[in-house]
C-alpha cells in the first residue's frame, strides 16, 4: 500500500501551503517518503506537470519515472473496472468523456491495481456534470484522503530548529 498523489496536491502545495521558497521540508518529505516506497504518482500526471515551466515542472522532471510510474499490466486491466463503474452511474456523457481523457482516470486505475490510497484535495460531489476522484474511489472500493490526512497519518513534521 502506498499513497498516490493527484496533480492538485502538488500544484496547490507549490502555489499555497508548501511553496518551494518557504517550505522545502514538504518536498524533502515527499522525496524521502517516496524513497521508502510510500508516495508516488502516475506517468500522466508527471507529464502534465513537466509540461509547465516553473519550479514544480523542474521538480517533477528531477523525480522522473520512478516517482511518476508508467502503467503496468494490472493498471491497464483496472481501467476497465473504473470505466465500468463510471459508465454505470448517472453522469452526463460529456463528464464521462472528460474523465476518461483525464490523468485522474489513470490515477484511480493505478490505485485499484495496487490497492493504494489516493490523495487529493477534491471532495465528493453529487453533480452529474463533473466526475470527482473521491466518488470514483468510493465506487472502486479504494480509500481517498486529503494531503493533510496523509501527512498526519505518516506523522510528517516540518519543524524549525530552535536556537
Amino acid at each position: 500500500m502506498a499513497y498516490l498523489l493527484d496533480a492538485d496536491v502538488l500544484i496547490r502545495a507549490k502555489r499555497m501551503h508548501y511553496r518551494f521558497t518557504f517550505c522545502p521540508a514538504f518536498w524533502d518529505w515527499l522525496e524521502a517518503a517516496h524513497d521508502k516506497g510510500k508516495v508516488f504518482s502516475v506517468e500522466s500526471i508527471g507529464n502534465q506537470l513537466i509540461a509547465g515551466d516553473d519550479e514544480l515542472s523542474y521538480w517533477a522532471r528531477e523525480q522522473g519515472s520512478d516517482f511518476f510510474r508508467s502503467p503496468g499490466r494490472a493498471t491497464i486491466g483496472a481501467l476497465d473496472q473504473v470505466s465500468a463503474w463510471v459508465q454505470s452511474q448517472s453522469y452526463e456523457a460529456p463528464a464521462i468523456r472528460s474523465f476518461m481523457q483525464d490523468p485522474d482516470y489513470w490515477l484511480v486505475a493505478e490505485a485499484v491495481a495496487g490497492e493504494h490510497i489516493v490523495v487529493t484535495h477534491e471532495v465528493r460531489s453529487t453533480s452529474v456534470k463533473r466526475i470527482k476522484i473521491p466518488n470514483v474511489c468510493d465506487g472502486s472500493g479504494i480509500d481517498c484522503i486529503t494531503p493533510f490526512e496523509m501527512l498526519h497519518d505518516e506523522k510528517a513534521r516540518f519543524v524549525l530548529e530552535r536556537p
